[in-house]
This record gives C-alpha cells, sequence and structure tokens, in this order.
C-alpha cells in the first residue's frame, strides 16, 4: 500500500502547480500540510532562478544564474544555476524535522518539492527526507526529476520504494491528475 507520493515529468510540465492544488484541497479539508515548494525567480521575462517558498510564507534564494558562490563556501552549480546551499538549508529543514517529529494523532502531509539536483547538494536535507520517510503518521507529498543522465541516489531510492507511489504528470493528463492524487494521499491517512 503507497503511503507517500510523488510526481515526477519533465521540467515546466506543471509538477508544482499539482502540488499547490492537491495542498490547498487537503488543507481545505481538514488535514494538517506543511512543507515547501520551489519557485521560478523571473527578471525581464527571463529565469534567472529559483527560490524556496514554505507552505507557512517564508522565502529565499534556491539557487540564481551567475552569481558567485558566497565567500567561503564550496560552489554548488547545476547548469548556469549557483545554488545557495545554506540559504535552502535555512527554510527546507526546520519543515523536515517538525513533520519528522509528528506526534499525536491523525496523519499530517509534508510537501517536499522537488527532490532534485540542486537539494540535493544538502547532506542534511537528504538525512531530512530519509528521516520523514520512515517516520509513522507522516505522508511525503512530493516531486522527483525524471530520470536522465546519471541517477541521483536518493530519487531513485525513492522511486523504488514499496511504500511509494509515483504519478508521471504530462501535459496530456495535468489537468486530470488532481483527482487522483488527492484520493491516493486521503487514502494513505486512513
Amino acid at each position: 500500500m503507497a503511503r507517500h507520493v510523488f510526481l515526477t515529468g519533465p521540467p515546466g510540465v506543471g509538477k508544482t502547480t499539482l502540488i499547490q492544488k492537491t495542498s490547498e484541497v487537503l488543507r481545505s479539508s481538514g488535514v494538517p500540510v506543511d512543507g515547501f515548494y520551489t519557485e521560478e525567480v523571473r527578471q525581464g521575462g527571463r529565469r534567472i532562478g529559483f527560490d524556496v517558498v514554505t507552505l507557512s510564507g517564508s522565502r529565499g534564494p534556491l539557487s540564481r544564474t551567475g552569481s558567485e558562490p558566497p565567500p567561503g563556501k564550496r560552489e554548488c552549480r547545476v547548469g548556469q544555476y549557483v545554488v545557495d546551499v545554506t540559504s535552502f538549508e535555512q527554510l527546507a529543514l526546520p519543515v523536515l524535522r517538525n513533520a519528522g517529529s509528528s506526534s499525536g494523532s491523525g496523519q499530517r502531509v509534508c510537501v517536499i518539492d522537488e527532490i532534485g539536483k540542486m537539494e540535493l547538494f544538502s547532506q542534511p536535507f537528504i538525512q531530512a527526507v530519509r528521516q520523514t520517510l520512515s517516520t509513522p503518521g507522516t505522508i511525503i507529498l512530493g516531486t522527483i526529476p525524471v530520470p536522465k543522465g546519471k541517477p541521483l541516489a536518493l530519487v531513485e531510492e525513492i522511486r523504488n520504494r514499496s511504500d511509494v507511489k509515483v504519478f508521471s504528470v504530462t501535459k496530456e493528463n495535468r489537468n486530470h491528475l488532481l483527482p487522483d492524487i488527492v484520493t491516493c494521499v486521503q487514502s494513505s491517512r486512513k
């Protein structure tokens, strides 16, 4: 039986939008939802990076194009983007630790959008995701990239877990998946 629900698909196909809509539906039906998503940052019509946005409204940079790493920090780069690991950890880790220490009755949903190359520069994030995956009473609603190039160890680990249901999002099905995703998460809570 699947407990965690992940969406996968090419960049820009609508995974984050589906995560946000699912979160809204779950919250409106009284399900406790916490977590974060990544959002494009545009300037003059060009994408210049990504921000991490928590569901409680905090925001900070995940990456920017061509910027230099902070002094004394190793450079973590994905393509043209320099990843701000410190900023990412300050926002994402408290949310995951909070979800991972879930206590009391009822299932909680933890949104992790996304578990990809940029986020995987953080070892504490990798540990927190593994911890959250194994925490009773916590359901992860997340996104993972489609496999291309060298496999990402944590992503493959998630994809191969018996308690994970992966939905492949395409331009053709993205407008019809919301009810299935919501149903899958809600049935995990029973």
